[in-house]
């Protein structure tokens, strides 16, 4: 039952605050542009339920306006104890467990395009993002769900497949959030699988299969929050038996003007959630675990907006 605590706990949680009302008037700063990239509330507009539109492990409802472009460095460190850390690697930071490289475009204010590469099996991924429903200020929408669809490509690695074909992977999510208060955000991921071949490509290894993911942001001040995220994979092989670990991160968000920055500390070595809701077999209780973080920088390309 350890590994429902978290989701559960989550849930406690939102039950608790369903009640209160939604306060959403955002404050005016010089740290504003960023999050107005993404998105802003306005008096019967769409709620700003969280600062950027990733997380530790997880995306968010959040989308990319119409002709902005995001660029994301995603770093995640080695072990910071056990058999591949400690003080020889200098509690991990002497190591690279994956590096993520990825952009999100604006089509349109609700429908983004992204593109990313990850160090781990060179998966080289093409998604859709769209914000299908957003939470309104006037309360008339009390969620957001934003769909995903993702196609990923493994070209590279030292797995040899038997086919092209083997190499591709596909995910597709359903993003659930709701902005409870000023100070708490809350969003369901339920998320599906499928690998042409199994990963890791070994027997028993199922080639698709359902997860659930939770995520909680907690503020702090106007400027920082606290990440939590979590995530489930309902699949009989991906058992801590069989040496499998559910990921776990929790970290720290700043904005910073028109960056995001996060740094974490999670057992999953792996960005692309295709790679860590597969393949993570990294124990917290041995010392599994690294430090990571992530960088967002918007980037403005509508050429109609001049200058005062």
């Amino acid at each position: 039952m350890k590994k429902y605590f978290i989701l559960f706990s989550l849930a406690i949680v939102s039950t608790g605050l369903m009640a209160q009302k939604s306060d959403t008037t955002k404050q005016n700063s010089s740290a504003d542009s960023l999050l107005n990239s993404i998105s802003t509330d306005s008096k019967n507009g769409p709620v700003a339920i969280f600062k950027s539109s990733r997380l530790i492990l997880t995306q968010t409802t959040e989308t990319v306006k119409k002709h902005n472009l995001n660029f994301l460095i995603i770093h995640r460190f080695g072990d910071f104890a056990g058999k591949n850390g400690g003080g020889q690697l200098y509690y991990g930071l002497d190591d690279v467990a994956d590096v993520y490289l990825g952009f999100e475009y604006g089509v349109t204010d609700n429908l983004n395009i992204d593109i990313g590469r990850s160090t781990i099996g060179g998966l080289a991924d093409l998604e859709l993002k769209y914000a299908a429903l957003h939470q309104t200020t006037n309360g008339s929408s009390p969620v957001a769900i934003t769909l995903l669809g993702e196609g990923a490509l493994r070209p590279y690695g030292f797995v040899t497949y038997p086919t092209f074909g083997d190499r591709i992977s596909y995910l597709g999510q359903i993003m659930i959030a709701r902005k409870f208060s000023p100070g708490l955000s809350l969003q369901l991921t339920p998320t599906f699988v499928s690998n042409n071949s199994g990963i890791p490509l070994v027997a028993g290894s199922e080639e698709s299969f359902f997860s659930l993911g939770a995520t909680a942001r907690l503020k702090l001040t106007n400027h920082m929050g606290l990440i939590i995220d979590y995530a489930h994979p309902f699949s009989s092989f991906r058992t801590t038996a069989n040496g499998f670990y559910d990921p776990l991160g929790v970290g720290i968000e700043i904005e910073t003007g028109g960056h995001v920055f996060t740094i974490n500390v999670t057992n999953a070595r792996a960005v692309s959630e295709i790679n860590y809701l597969n393949d993570t077999q990294s124990d917290f209780t041995k010392g599994q675990f690294r430090i990571g973080f992530t960088i967002s920088r918007m980037f403005d390309f509508n050429s109609s907006k001049k200058a005062n």
